[in-house]
């Protein structure tokens, strides 16, 4: 088997695709517009021509290809449905698609946060753990469970999704609609729309000067930027979305006994700003007897984790995927 395998990231806004060597990690990667607004026929032509680029590099062809999606993934990991910021795609079937265009042995779809946290079980923050749960904090709020570094994948392929975990059942609501999620607070528009409501109590707040007045402009990026120069109000709505997220952990761990968190994804850039209130309150949250070791660790690889991750969906498969 070749010790080389594609990895594709697949965003509502930009598809990334890598390839990767299986010991030393990305030796050439790629990053263009999704275009998804045009469809998926034409979202599938464009990860096609992707994928055929990474495979010309390979010096002695590929092992398989492995692709991270956002939506819901078939329990056969071939097919995505209702992916979020992909107008038009009911279910596709990416598996068939590259695999008849591309002629490789295997093509592994599997949902985007599982591959994060794949990658980051053999390649970043989770290697030193056999079991961890991850957490990406972006656009939305994604979670998997890694145990035994393979993901747990629950009965149909849809365990992990951490950030529909309630907090508050009267709470903000979701993009999945469920109340008081903790994506409801921490999903990058949710957390900029606290932070512009509770600014009123901070007139003198730097972050005013930070968006030249203009508040539609704040994000989770001008909170930290506010941290870092000692600001009350960036320190203060980071704590505040620290303090959510080591709640909502704590329900996690108290279900599952995992006691390691590993937290990527683009809102984790503000490091301990936002991790370490999540690390006293996880604390509080988690019963008794499962509050040793306690571990809540930053993923600092960003979007490489997850073509990691994607080509080790390809590298583990024992066998090419079913069609």
């Amino acid at each position: 088997m070749s010790t080389y395998a594609i990895g594709i990231d697949l965003g509502g806004t930009n598809l990334k695709a890598a390839l990767v060597e299986q010991e030393r990690g990305v030796r050439e990667h790629i990053e263009r517009p999704t275009e998804a607004d045009e469809g998926p026929e034409h979202v599938v032509e464009r990860l096609i021509d992707a994928a055929r680029e990474m495979k010309r590099q390979a010096p002695d062809g590929v092992a398989g290809i492995g692709i991270g999606s956002p939506g819901a993934i078939n329990w056969d990991r071939t097919t995505v449905s209702d992916p979020p910021n992909l107008p038009g795609w009911t279910s596709v079937n990416l598996h068939d698609a590259l695999q008849s265009a591309l002629n490789v042995p295997v093509v592994v779809v599997e949902n985007d946060a599982n591959v994060a946290g794949l990658g980051s079980a053999h390649y970043g923050a989770g290697t030193p753990y056999d079991d961890f749960i991850m957490i990406t904090l972006g656009t939305g709020v994604g979670g998997a469970i890694i145990y035994q570094n393979q993901i747990f994948r629950g009965s149909s392929g849809g365990a992990g999704e951490i950030g529909h975990l309630t907090i508050d059942y009267e709470g903000a609501y979701a993009n999945s609609g469920v109340a008081g999620a903790l994506e409801g607070y921490l999903g990058q528009s949710f957390l900029s729309e606290h932070a512009r409501a509770r600014l009123v109590n901070y007139p003198d707040s730097c972050i005013y000067d930070l968006v030249d007045g203009d508040l539609s402009a704040l994000t989770p990026r001008t909170l930290y930027e506010a941290a870092t120069r000692d600001d009350e109000a960036g320190i203060d709505l980071l704590a505040w979305a620290g303090h959510k997220l080591g709640c909502g952990l704590g329900a996690a761990v108290n279900l599952l006994d995992i006691r390691t968190v590993v937290v990527g994804g683009g809102v984790s850039a503000a490091g301990d700003y936002i991790l370490e209130p999540a690390r006293k309150a996880l604390a509080h949250y988690v019963v008794p007897a499962l509050r040793d070791d306690l571990v809540i660790a930053r993923e600092t690889m960003g979007n490489e984790v997850s073509l990691l991750g994607a080509a080790r969906l390809a590298f583990d498969a024992d066998e090419p995927s079913p069609s």
